[in-house]
């Protein structure tokens, strides 16, 4: 039987992290690293680096990843879902905690770093302004989030198509929640809001599918065809139904639909990832 812990950092949309789950959090930590030309990371972090905060840890891929790399850094990941292993780098810990609540923490950090949480922030400016705070000066934070809306480059994504309107209505329905779903096209806005220098961002194109003719995009967009497939009905069932008033029964002709449009070699539908990553004043 699989486990099934609630998720959600921030009074979000609650996401039921099955084994399931867990396995497309680890296919999304591998794409973002093939989007990023196989880093971690966009920003300089120091070498010397002594403290690592990783917002929103999930499985603790990431977390583990980087204490491997800064051996001698203490890594700290939290999250609302203990679904970490139990056997990690001495550098590495993990712990239970909500981000959008007030921060504790008695000792800045050299770098903090914020994936994915799109699905479970209510207050991006807060949660901001709570990174600077607990960064050192001249350290570094960055976030890396998507912006959600399905476009194409040739047209071949048409309104009537079941995925185009499955893309606007779960947009719809996040920000019916109160959430912001595109949270990518934000991000250098919010750092810059928040007191951050030297904010850099960067967007990078997520297909949906093997389309493109370009050999890394096409190894994108395979790893991208697999974490949607994987996460269909779990990215929609609870949204649709509490705040679109769907019933179970027409979501899954929706997840059906959508399933048979992105086998269509024809349809060329894509969305973006965005990171942005500033350093707090060293004065």
């Amino acid at each position: 039987m699989s486990r099934i812990i609630k998720r959600s950092m921030g009074g979000g949309i609650t996401l039921s992290t099955t084994q399931k789950e867990t396995d497309r959090l680890d296919i999304m930590h591998k794409l973002t690293e093939i989007s990023l030309g196989g880093k971690l990371n966009l920003a300089p972090i120091p070498a010397n680096a002594q403290r690592i905060l990783d917002i929103g840890t999930g499985t603790g891929i990431w977390a583990i990843e980087i204490g491997d790399k800064y051996p001698k850094a203490e890594i700290l990941g939290n999250d609302l879902s203990p679904i970490q292993p139990k056997w990690v780098p001495p550098n590495v810990r993990f712990e239970v905690d909500n981000v959008e609540e007030d921060w504790t923490y008695h000792q800045p950090f050299d770098y903090i770093h914020c994936r994915m949480m799109g699905n479970a922030i209510r207050d991006w400016p807060r949660l901001n302004r709570q990174c600077f705070e607990h960064t050192k000066p001249g350290g570094w934070v960055e976030f890396i989030d998507l912006d959600l809306m399905w476009t194409s480059p040739d047209g071949s994504l048409l309104d009537s198509h079941s995925s185009k309107r499955f893309n606007n209505e779960f947009i719809k329905a996040s920000r019916e929640a109160n959430i912001e779903p595109c949270p990518g096209l934000y991000l250098e806005g919010w750092m810059k809001d928040a007191g951050f220098a030297n904010v850099r961002a960067e967007k990078f194109i997520w297909p949906v599918g093997t389309w493109p003719k370009d050999k890394h995009l096409k190894e994108v967009g395979a790893w991208n065809y697999l974490q949607i497939m994987e996460g269909l009905e779990g990215f929609t069932y609870a949204l649709f139904t509490r705040h679109l008033g769907m019933s179970k029964a027409e979501v899954e002709v929706i997840c059906a639909n959508i399933r048979k449009e992105m086998k269509d070699p024809k349809m060329h539908a894509m969305f973006h990832l965005h990171v942005a990553y500033g350093q707090k004043p060293e004065a």
